[in-house]
C-alpha cells in the first residue's frame, strides 16, 4: 500500500472513531437530564469491549476464510480462528484491522438508543459481548466475505448499509420490544433535554461519516473522492426531505428533524457510496429523509417504545439505501460493482431479508436468555430517579432532579 493511501486510512479510522462519543451526544441531547451520563456510558462501553473482542477472535471469525470456503469454520458463513489474537498479521493487515475494528465498536452503540433510560448497565455491556460475538460478526462475514459475495450479481454493501444500519435497526427493534416501554411514556415529559448536544453529535457524525464512507475505499483514490462527496450531498439532501416533510405536515421545521434527516441520508448512502453518482446520492437522501420520517411517527401506531428513533432511521434509512442501491448502481462509477436493474434488486433483497432474519431471531434469544438470567430491566425506584444517580453515583448537571422514590416505594 502507497503511503499516501496508509496515511488515508489512518485518518479514517481515526474518524470513524470519533463518531462513537458523537453518537453518544447525538444520543445523549435526546434523553433526559437525569439519564444522559448513563447514556454516555452506554456508547462509550461499546469501544470498551468490542475492541478487545476484535483482537482476540472476532476479527479473525468475521474476516478470515479458508482458500477454498471448505467446511464450516471459514467457510460460506463463519470465518476461522487462524489469525486469532491477529497472529502473523502486520503492517497493511493491521491496518485493516483497525478500521474495520472502528465499524464493529460503533455499531452495538446504535442500539442503545432504542433501550435508553431503561436497561441495566452492566446487562448492557454483557449484551454487547454477545451480540458482537454472536451476530455482528457473521453477519460482517457473510456480507464481505461470505455467501452474499457468491450470489449473482453479487450483493454490494460498500461501508456497512446491510452489515450495520439494518442489522443495529433489526435489533433495536427486538431490544425494544423484549425490555418494554419506558416508565410513563405517554404521560411524563419525555423531551430530550438538550438539543444543542444534538446538533453537536450530528456534527461530529457527519465528520467522522467522511472516513466512514470514503475510508471504505481502501485507499486515497477516485473511489474515495466520490465516496466522501456522496456522503455530503446525502446527508444534505437527507436533511431538506425529513424537514420538508415535517414543515408540510407539521407547519414547522425543528432541529430535532434536521438532525434525524441528515442521518436517514447518511444511512441510506452508506451502502452505496462507492457505486453511485452524485445525482443519485441526492435521491437517496431526499427518498431517506421523507420515507424514515413516516416510519418514526408508526412506532406510536405499532405500539413499541424505540426510544430515540434508531429503528426508523437506521433500520428503515438501511432498507431504503439497499434498495435504491439495487436499481442505480453504475459500472462507471465503481467498475467492481454491479449495474442496477432488477438482478441486482433481487441480490440486495436476499442479502438484506437474511440479515433481517437472522439478526431478529439471534438478538430475541440473547435478549430472553439475559432477561431470565440476570434481568434487562433496571427497577422502578431507579428508573424514577434516573439511571445517572441509581446506576452511576453521579449526576451530569448541578441541577439533579430529585432522586425521591415513587409514592409507592417510599419507606414505610
Amino acid at each position: 500500500m502507497e503511503s499516501g493511501d496508509i496515511a488515508w486510512m489512518l485518518m479514517s479510522t481515526a474518524l470513524v472513531v470519533f463518531m462513537v462519543p458523537g453518537l453518544a451526544l447525538f444520543y445523549g441531547g435526546m434523553v433526559r437530564a437525569k439519564n444522559v451520563g448513563n447514556m454516555l456510558m452506554m456508547n462509550m462501553a461499546c469501544v470498551a469491549v468490542v475492541p478487545i473482542l476484535w483482537v482476540l477472535f472476532t476479527y479473525s471469525l468475521g474476516n478470515n476464510s479458508n482458500d477454498a470456503k471448505t467446511g464450516f469454520f471459514g467457510g460460506e458463513f463463519i470465518g476461522n480462528f487462524d489469525v486469532a489474537g491477529l497472529s502473523g498479521l502486520s503492517g497493511d493487515d493491521l491496518l485493516g484491522v483497525a478500521f474495520f475494528m472502528t465499524f464493529a465498536s460503533i455499531t452495538p452503540a446504535l442500539i442503545s438508543g432504542a433501550v435508553a433510560d431503561r436497561m441495566r448497565f452492566g446487562v448492557w455491556v454483557a449484551f454487547v459481548a454477545l451480540w458482537s460475538t454472536l451476530v455482528y460478526t457473521p453477519v460482517t462475514y457473510w456480507v464481505y466475505t461470505g455467501w452474499h459475495t457468491e450470489l449473482s450479481p453479487h450483493a454490494l454493501d460498500f461501508a456497512g448499509g446491510t452489515a450495520i444500519h439494518i442489522n443495529a435497526g433489526v435489533a433495536a427493534l427486538v431490544m425494544a420490544l423484549v425490555i418494554g416501554k419506558r416508565r410513563g411514556l405517554g404521560s411524563d415529559d419525555m423531551a430530550p433535554h438538550n438539543l444543542s448536544l444534538l446538533l453537536i453529535g450530528t456534527g461530529i457524525l457527519w465528520f467522522g461519516w467522511f472516513g466512514f464512507n470514503a475510508g471504505s475505499a481502501g485507499a486515497a483514490d477516485g473511489i474515495a473522492v466520490q465516496a466522501l462527496l456522496n456522503t455530503f450531498v446525502a446527508g444534505a439532501a437527507g436533511m431538506i426531505g425529513w424537514v420538508g416533510t415535517e414543515w408540510i405536515r407539521d407547519g414547522r421545521a425543528t432541529m430535532i428533524g434536521t438532525a434525524s434527516g441528515l442521518v436517514a441520508g447518511l444511512v441510506a448512502v452508506t451502502p452505496a457510496a462507492g457505486y453511485v453518482s452524485s445525482m443519485s446520492s441526492i435521491l437517496f437522501g431526499l427518498v431517506a429523509g421523507t420515507i424514515c420520517y413516516f416510519a418514526v411517527r408508526l412506532k406510536d401506531r405499532l405500539g413499541y417504545d424505540d426510544s430515540l428513533d434508531v429503528v426508523g432511521i437506521h433500520g428503515v434509512g438501511g432498507i431504503v439505501g439497499g434498495i435504491l442501491l439495487g436499481l442505480l448502481s453504475s459500472l462507471d462509477v465503481n467498475e467492481s460493482g454491479a449495474e442496477g436493474g432488477l438482478d441486482l434488486l433481487v441480490s440486495q433483497l436476499i442479502a438484506m431479508g437474511s440479515v433481517i432474519v437472522f439478526s431478529a431471531v439471534m438478538t430475541f434469544a440473547i435478549a430472553k436468555f439475559l432477561d431470565a438470567t440476570v434481568g434487562l430491566r433496571v427497577s422502578e425506584s431507579e428508573e424514577f430517579m434516573g439511571l445517572d444517580v441509581s446506576i452511576h453515583g453521579e449526576a451530569v448537571y448541578s441541577t439533579a432532579p430529585s432522586s425521591t422514590p415513587p409514592p409507592d416505594e417510599a419507606p414505610q
